[in-house]
């Protein structure tokens, strides 16, 4: 959800700022701005759309090459996707350019301030108080040091901000505050950018900064300052982490294809290492550290948005059922608000693809001091969430380009199994059976994608319905509400997930032959039972496609109108494989009504902002 990019030094700023935006044109946005100066002028360019039209739009200017430039992609929040509110934004003299991710909360009465000085506003942006106070304090101290500090130290809410300055001709000024930003260090020159991804063109090292900082970025160096305690901040600088950058589409035509193709691998990467079969055990160095305090533990949290929310549905049923531990899962927007007890035995368990969810990184802040223990299922190495927590597991997906998130779910589940295998050592009966059945894994979900000219089929015959069902039972449900989810974001046709067993209490009521149902039914224990809720939905005239296996596929004969198969495995990975599944089924009912695939309106990849 919006990118930053800026960059100071040799050569033209402009490249490596409008690689670095196209480098985060996977978080969504709607439109892009850049500034710089060049002949003693700043110049501004905006435009609605993707990149490539902001490019179109610079023209000539792309020649002028400026030794200092910023970038910005933007996910509307205050006003609408417009060229006059796409960012960056500046002051009245045109001397002071800023780019923001994030909301300012106060902006309203930053505004009426403003105003009373004499301020005016071109805008519907909380963003556009920014420069303007930035003026405003310059104007009181002469320094533009001071100014940007003292501006930015009394902004309330999240945000990201980079600046630049006629005054400060050389330099990059920087600020976060719960919105991700990183400074990069290149040879003779330095940038700022949201993610490794927006820096690596001009950078080969990183560092990131943390809340209430501060960093003033130059050709030859930077300086970080905490601009709340008033500290100089020193940081080890690491190494940026190459698979953090954005890869090509490999010869398909849409990332989210692409990623769906990389299941196989993405559940071969989560467990590599990581299962044992000689000895019959699993090993996950990332929580080792914390070893002793987990097997007091007797209830985990699971905090999550999203597909990260359902993955973590799924976490829950296996880590009740493996490891005998009471388990809820609740979404990190509502947890941060909430007034529970929380015991000193209790973990909190965040799940975020990027690990910059801001609702997530908020519910971790509200049991900061609590003794607690925090920790981390991420994909991101090195982002905040990663930081914040006391110990966890990385998911080894890789990067995910597509709005959509597929192999990231993947991933997720798949660490979520090895952590209920852990520490179910020594309570379950069949865990040989179950680690071998989990190593077989990723052969199994080569066979479920070799079904894809099928499920393309079956997507056809049903992408003109207006309406879906997505049912399920125990580990499946979960499924049916990522199923639901995954229709909705990329095809825009009305979806819900339910379990199974409600189909009396309410749903069934909606069933008629231009309402189709998805069932899966690729477990055992609960076949019987889907049975009856697809006789439910037979007998009311319902289109019913089902997700099975081949014995289950036996069992529903008739009922269904169209079949999809998977290979059979354990009732605790079998949602790994639905999962592949549900996403083509998706995929290619988005791609037979011609829709943005990779980028769905309204929707942003990394969700940064409240």
């Amino acid at each position: 959800m919006c990118g930053i990019v800026g960059y100071v030094g040799r050569g033209n700023a402009l490249e490596p700022v409008l690689t670095g935006l196209r480098n985060l044109e996977y978080r969504g946005y709607d439109s892009a701005g850049v500034a710089f100066m060049a002949d003693n002028m700043f110049h501004s360019v905006k435009q609605v759309g993707r990149v490539e039209a902001l490019e179109t739009e610079l023209g000539g200017l792309r020649a002028v090459k400026p030794s200092l430039a910023i970038g910005h992609t933007r996910w509307a929040t205050h006003g609408a996707p417009t060229k006059l509110n796409a960012h960056p934004h500046h002051n009245q003299a045109h001397t002071i350019f800023v780019t923001h991710n994030g909301i300012i909360e106060n902006h309203a009465d930053i505004r009426k301030l403003l105003e009373r000085a004499g301020y005016g506003f071109v805008s519907n942006t909380d963003t556009e108080v920014i420069p303007h106070f930035i003026d405003y304090y310059f104007k009181k101290l002469n320094n533009m040091d001071e100014a940007f500090e003292r501006a930015v130290s009394e902004l309330e809410g999240a945000y990201a901000i980079a600046m630049t300055t006629s005054h400060e001709p050389g330099k990059i000024y920087a600020a976060k505050l719960s919105s991700p930003l990183v400074v990069g260090i290149g040879k003779d020159a330095h940038m700022v950018g949201s993610d490794a991804s927006a820096v690596a063109d001009g950078a080969t090292k990183l560092v990131y900064l943390e809340d209430y900082e501060l960093a003033i970025v130059e050709r030859k160096g930077y300086r970080i300052k905490n601009f709340k305690n008033k500290k100089q901040v020193t940081r080890t600088e690491e190494d940026i982490i190459l698979d953090d950058i954005a890869t090509s589409k490999a010869g398909y035509d849409h990332y989210m294809l692409k990623e769906i193709h990389e299941a196989p691998q993405t559940i071969q990467n989560a467990i590599l290492g990581r299962i044992k079969l000689e000895s019959s055990e699993t090993k996950l160095g990332g929580i080792e550290s914390v070893a002793n305090q987990l097997r007091t533990i007797d209830r985990i949290i699971i905090i999550a948005c999203g597909t990260s929310y359902y993955a973590g549905l799924v976490g829950e049923y296996l880590l009740e059922d493996l490891a005998g531990i009471p388990v809820e899962v609740q979404q990190a927007s509502e947890f941060k608000y909430r007034n529970e007890p929380l015991g000193p035995n209790t973990a909190l368990l965040a799940i975020s693809q990027s690990g910059e969810t801001a609702d997530t990184i908020a519910a971790l802040k509200k049991v900061e001091g609590t003794g607690i223990l925090r920790l981390g299922i991420v994909n991101a190495p090195g982002s905040s969430i990663a930081r914040m927590t006391d110990a966890g597991i990385y998911c080894h997906a890789g990067p995910e380009i597509s709005v959509a998130s597929t192999k990231a779910f993947i991933a997720q589940v798949s660490v979520l199994a090895l952590l209920a295998l852990w520490l179910g050592k020594g309570k379950v009966a069949n865990y040989s059976s179950l680690l071998a059945d989990f190593a077989d894994l990723p052969k199994k979900a080569e066979l479920v994608l070799k079904q894809a000219a099928h499920i393309q089929n079956v997507a056809k015959k049903y992408a003109h319905h207006r309406d879906f069902l997505f049912i399920g039972r125990g580990y499946e449900y979960p499924l049916a509400l990522e199923g639901a989810l995954k229709l909705k974001e990329i095809s825009y046709i009305h979806a819900e997930g339910y379990a199974a067993g409600e189909m009396k209490h309410g749903p069934l009521a909606m069933i008629d032959p231009n309402f189709p149902s998805f069932a899966l039914a690729g477990g055992n224990a609960l076949i019987e039972k889907t049975l009856s809720n697809l006789q439910e939905i037979k007998a009311r005239n319902g289109r019913i496609i089902v997700v099975a296996t081949k014995d289950n596929a036996k069992k529903i004969g008739k009922l269904a109108d169209d079949i999809i198969e998977i290979p059979k495995t354990a009732d605790q990975f079998i949602p790994i494989l639905e999962a592949i599944a549900v996403q083509l089924f998706a995929y290619y009912t988005a791609l037979e009504l011609g829709h943005d695939i990779d980028m769905p309106r309204n929707l942003a990849k990394s969700v940064t902002v409240e």
